[in-house]
């Protein structure tokens, strides 16, 4: 019996009584926890009593005192997220001192630095933010040199989060990286234009490597040809003195010397255009007939 009793008091303990006291306990607001990069603003009877900002389990009463108690029945907790956000603002329309219209993309990271000036300084504060960033984009960019759009790209950036700043503070943001990521023409017919004017002067350049590679090869074939006439012009000067000297080492062996020459004979015979008549039996001579 003492067992079956337990048992009993058991069950009702951990599957009723504890939820019940779980849920009571969550809805007067006994504790609470709180994620990571979150803060919690508490406000009672319309004024704000304190805020939370250490993530994990927290009691209210523990932070307020026993007008903790209150809070669910005449206050409200406010949860904001401080998490670090990114932006990015498309085709912000800005005119060039050259009256081109450009479109200017911007990125830029803001942070939540003051949960009761984020709450309750500006109703939307996030696009009031993007509008003061746009704002402030139109108001340092316009009527510059198309040259320094393009290229000041760092300094320019530096410009709109130096104007976004002041005000960001005011609506409890902390403004952090801003950088121009973008800077593109808009109109379609100056867009044509700009490529049409690239690719004749890429055709240009194009054409210009390879008239300088063709004159390069030229001159080095030139150069070439030149060197190649020098050693002829040495071998052609350098060859009776040779033939003479090879000349001379045959005379010193007459056999050898005449074998040589009607060797020679005969070659010249062969390559002659003339007809060759050989003669058999008594005449043995060779008749060229012309």
């Amino acid at each position: 019996m003492l067992f079956f009793i337990g048992f009993i008091v058991a069950f009702v303990l951990t599957f009723i009584a504890v939820p019940i006291a779980v849920a009571l306990g969550r809805g007067f607001q006994l504790w609470r926890t709180l994620p990571e990069r979150t803060v919690l603003v508490y406000t009672l009877f319309g004024k704000v009593i304190g805020q939370v900002d250490e993530p994990g389990l927290f009691l209210p009463i523990a932070h307020f005192g026993p007008r903790a108690l209150l809070l669910p029945f005449f206050g409200k907790a406010y949860t904001v997220n401080t998490a670090i956000r990114q932006s990015y603002l498309r085709n912000q329309l800005v005119n060039s001192e050259e009256g081109a219209p450009m479109g200017v993309g911007i990125w830029f990271e803001t942070l939540v630095a003051d949960p009761k000036a984020y709450l309750f300084q500006n109703s939307d504060p996030q696009g009031s933010l993007k509008a003061n960033v746009a704002t402030a984009v139109v108001k340092q960019l316009s009527n510059l040199k198309l040259e320094v759009l393009l290229e000041n790209r760092d300094a320019l950036s530096r410009k709109v989060r130096e104007e976004v700043t002041p005000t960001s503070s005011k609506w409890g943001f902390s403004l952090g990286s801003t950088y121009i990521r973008k800077v593109a023409f808009r109109d379609a017919g100056m867009i044509a234009e700009i490529q049409r004017k690239v690719v004749n002067r890429l055709r240009q350049v194009t054409a210009a490597m390879k008239q300088a590679g063709e004159n390069e090869v030229a001159l080095i074939h030139s150069q070439a040809d030149m060197k190649a006439s020098q050693r002829l012009g040495e071998a052609q000067a350098v060859r009776p003195r040779v033939i003479g000297q090879v000349l001379a080492e045959l005379q010193r062996a007459p056999e050898v010397a005449e074998a040589v020459f009607r060797l020679l004979d005969l070659q010249a015979t062969l390559r002659s255009p003339g007809k060759v008549t050989l003669a058999t039996g008594d005449r043995t001579s060779l008749l060229l007939n012309n």
